[in-house]
């Protein structure tokens, strides 16, 4: 006979990706206490952002269906994370952390979470891309690693919703060798380079296709974020270091930022690109570079496995490459191995936005909920 579950649910960021999880999370709720055979019953009982705060005091749910003013009319304050912690390890079931920001002192405090018991689920990049310390610690304390606390997942920190890092991380665990690792890792990146220097020629100045870029909403508020080539490193420090390369940080490898020295003091976004526009003759060289080649340039990352080496930066790619044919924004990944030869394990499709970085969180959130069965 099956038994009714009670899991509890800490949300943490309602930005963009927030946002539209609660809105998944209010579907998969709906469907999985509807299981006849062994139904579910999720409880949020946290939601926060960097300056308001409700939870339930005796563990009851907080409604979504009025999430938004609840939350805005709050005047708490958000705990310190250890009071946090020390809350949902109280909970009398089951309880999973969902953390939607980028928040370096929050994913610096997993291990905290873990030891307690409380499983997370999260994109944020800096839990895995900072130190190797804290790589080590989180890994050591949670039950998917070697330790015996609570389970981390973090699918949406590569790729948003492309299966980048469950496809690797089951390449290495059924004794595939993986060589190298090469692809186009941003979105904003794709973008920018695809309509820069499309296959066949053509593409505006790259300061036009920046604030392009922008006004799309491809970029972050401050297009710099980007430019630097960080968001890159990060993902490629958290891909090295599941094929075991004990990479220190996201900046102890090359990382090619496209920010001209000159710009690097800009007060702001906007003054950096009024005056981007200074240096396009820089960027119009490497394109006719490249074309003098035959070839298109795009900004990528590779893990060289053997040579334990990472890289981020500008290449110059044959026009009939998989990474030139891109389209749009979006991402590819390869996986060049053993077992698939000369002929790569490709993963490709949409690498940002609020829906698909979603959908990579309540995927792992699903994982999570079997486990816990």
């Amino acid at each position: 006979m099956f038994h009714p579950k009670q899991v509890f649910i800490a949300v943490i960021g309602t930005g963009g990706v927030g946002r539209t999880f609660l809105s998944q999370l209010h579907f998969l709720g709906s469907k999985l206490c509807q299981d006849a055979s062994s139904p579910i019953y999720l409880s949020t009982i946290v939601l926060s952002t960097s300056k308001k705060f409700i939870s339930s005091t005796d563990y009851h749910p907080i409604h979504l269906d009025s999430w938004e003013k609840d939350l805005a009319a709050s005047t708490t304050t958000p705990p310190s994370f250890s009071d946090l912690a020390e809350y949902l390890s109280k909970a009398p079931n089951k309880v999973v952390l969902v953390d939607n920001t980028s928040n370096e002192t929050l994913a610096e405090a997993y291990p905290l979470f873990l030891k307690k018991g409380i499983n997370i689920v999260t994109p944020n990049k800096k839990a895995f891309s900072g130190s190797y310390e804290l790589w080590q610690n989180i890994f050591g304390a949670a039950a998917n690693g070697s330790g015996i606390g609570g389970y981390v997942f973090h699918e949406s920190s590569v790729g948003a919703g492309l299966p980048v890092i469950s496809t690797l991380k089951e390449l290495v665990e059924t004794g595939d060798e993986v060589y190298r690792i090469e692809g186009v890792f941003s979105g904003t990146m794709s973008f920018l380079f695809n309509s820069f220097m499309p296959v066949g020629g053509g593409g505006s100045s790259f300061s036009a296709e920046v604030k392009k870029a922008k006004e799309l909403g491809y970029t972050e508020p401050d297009p710099r974020d980007d430019l630097n080539g960080q968001d890159v490193a990060r993902k490629l420090t958290i891909l090295a270091r599941l094929v075991g390369l004990p990479v220190e940080s996201s900046t102890s490898f090359p990382v090619q930022s496209l920010i001209p020295s000159e710009l690097e003091g800009c007060k702001s976004g906007d003054e950096f690109l009024q005056r981007l526009g200074e240096f396009d003759g820089k960027m119009e060289e490497l394109k006719k570079g490249a074309a003098s080649e035959g070839k298109v340039v795009r900004f990528v990352g590779s893990v060289d496995v053997a040579k334990n080496k990472v890289k981020v930066g500008l290449e110059n790619f044959d026009p009939s490459h998989p990474i030139a044919a891109l389209k749009g924004s979006d991402n590819i990944i390869s996986f060049y191995t053993k077992r698939y030869g000369d002929n790569p394990l490709i993963i490709q499709g949409a690498g940002a936005g609020g829906e698909v970085t979603a959908m990579g969180v309540t995927a792992d959130l699903i994982k999570v909920l079997r486990l816990l069965r």
